[in-house]
């Protein structure tokens, strides 16, 4: 008897002290937290929404997720708590509020690095951005045209011409990354490159992970991807470090990205970047360049292939810009600017298909949305289907219809809803490098090829970035030249 009244006497004694730590913790937090659940700790609900984006992409999760507690909702995600936040007025507040910072979840932390753009607020992430959109201005941007001209020509010829089938995915992603290899980097094809390009992949298949480092997860694989791949740009950043310590002045910043942010001096002649930086905001450019631009023509080639009437005027644009040009003559700045029907096919693709699902902020402060507190430390989540899809916002939203972005400044469209780049101080620096990867692409393959699917699916699943069943295989065939 006095066994179990030891027992007893300790089960009450914890239940107690349990029941006193969570009175205490609800005290703390705001008695106004948005609707919803945190679930369990460190996992939330964060297997619960990776399994529905690689089951059906996820929206039809965060619909659900609206239905059920409004445009505004509580849950733990990556192992932090986290508010979703849903619609045009939610998406201005997470763009412009200086009270929120950029947070990527702790995987994405590890993976790219401490420095990167994508966490840096204030002053360090406007000198950082600065820095990069000194090689993306547009006089820089003119310039590579030509060379990215040169890719995608030689890309096709050796990777499509003289083939019944292709794989559309993983041609498209090679073709990004060798553009971004020789621009960004000044790295030329080679042993180096490929084995680049085999840890990049890798390395995005564990930035949306739980980031618990244990073998055989897709999280240890990427950091050890990342490890390699941060090693090559340290080496190459090391050489252009010493070539222009060699060439002096003579060293033109104009060559790739990494020699540009090394030439980079603030007002007292110290470099801007440190070699630290320029590495993480590398790998940075490396992904934002790399994923979005494949992605997006993959599934303008899946469009495409069923759209008759898009595809027609697409030709037309294009043979029209080929016939004031001579035979092989590369693209200039100028064809692109005649490309604008092009690039509205473009933008609905983004506007049906996001390239990125959604991405998080930090409250620096406690902070108030639309009547409801959110705690300083917490994370908040936006997605672009959210707004993309809305009937209220875009009519038949389903339907495919470049027109929608024919005349946006006459559109009714409320600001931001339209996010497909994200928007505010920090909308994707690199648009016009991604617009020029793909004009240039498009340019070439609806004038060099046909084509069908292999598979009918008009279905995709995201890991984290989308992608259509089997990596989209098709049956391609050589255009008699007009």
């Amino acid at each position: 008897m006095d066994y179990l009244a030891v027992v007893v006497a300790l089960v009450v004694t914890a239940s107690s002290i349990a029941i006193h730590l969570l009175a205490r913790a609800k005290k703390a937090q705001p008695a106004n937290l948005p609707p919803g659940s945190l679930g369990l700790p460190v996992i939330g609900q964060s297997l619960s929404l990776l399994r529905a984006m690689r089951g059906d992409g996820g929206s039809r999760w965060i619909q659900d997720r609206i239905d059920r507690y409004g445009p505004v909702s509580k849950l733990s995600l990556f192992g932090t708590p986290t508010v979703l936040l849903a619609g045009p007025a939610a998406n201005k507040f997470m763009f412009f509020s200086s009270a929120l910072s950029t947070r990527q979840p702790r995987s994405v932390q590890r993976i790219l690095g401490e420095n990167s753009i994508l966490d840096l607020h204030g002053a360090d992430h406007r000198r950082v951005r600065g820095a990069l959109l000194e090689f993306l201005r547009p006089d820089m941007l003119k310039m590579y045209v030509g060379r990215i001209d040169g890719e995608v020509r030689r890309h096709l010829e050796e990777n499509w011409a003289g083939r019944a089938t292709v794989t559309v995915l993983p041609l498209m992603k090679r073709l990004t990354f060798d553009i971004i290899s020789a621009l960004l980097f000044g790295l030329e094809r080679g042993g180096v490159r490929d084995a680049l390009a085999g840890d990049f992949v890798r390395m995005i298949e564990g930035m949306w992970a739980i980031p618990a480092n244990l073998p055989f997860t897709a999280f240890s694989r990427s950091l050890k991807a990342s490890g390699r791949a941060r090693r090559v740009l340290e080496g190459i950043t090391r050489e252009k470090k010493a070539k222009q310590l060699e060439h002096g002045k003579a060293a033109s910043r104009n060559n790739d990205l990494i020699t540009c942010l090394l030439s980079l001096r603030d007002d007292h002649g110290e470099r801007l970047l440190t070699d630290e930086e320029i590495v993480d905001n590398a790998m940075v450019a490396l992904i934002a360049g790399h994923d979005t631009s494949s992605i997006l023509m993959t599934f303008m080639v899946r469009h495409l292939a069923n759209d008759d009437a898009t595809l027609a005027a697409m030709v037309q644009e294009h043979e029209e810009i080929a016939r004031n040009k001579g035979d092989g003559e590369a693209l200039t700045w100028e064809d692109l600017t005649k490309m604008k029907f092009t690039w509205r096919v473009a933008q609905e693709t983004l506007r049906i298909v996001p390239p990125v699902f959604g991405n998080f902020r930090r409250a620096l402060e406690d902070v108030e949305f639309d009547g409801y507190s959110i705690p300083k430390g917490w994370q908040v989540f936006w997605t672009a289907n959210v707004t993309h899809m809305n009937a209220s916002i875009f009519q038949e939203p389903t339907k495919f219809d470049p027109s929608r972005f024919e005349n946006q400044t006459a559109s009714a469209a409320p600001p931001c809803s339209f996010v497909a780049f994200g928007g505010g101080p920090r909308i994707c620096p690199g648009i016009e490098f991604s617009r020029i990867e793909t004009l240039v692409t498009m340019h070439h393959l609806v004038r060099q090829f046909r084509w069908k699917l292999c598979c009918k699916e008009n279905t995709f699943v995201r890991d984290p970035m989308p992608s259509p069943p089997r990596g989209l295989p098709i049956e391609i065939e050589r255009r008699t030249p007009p």
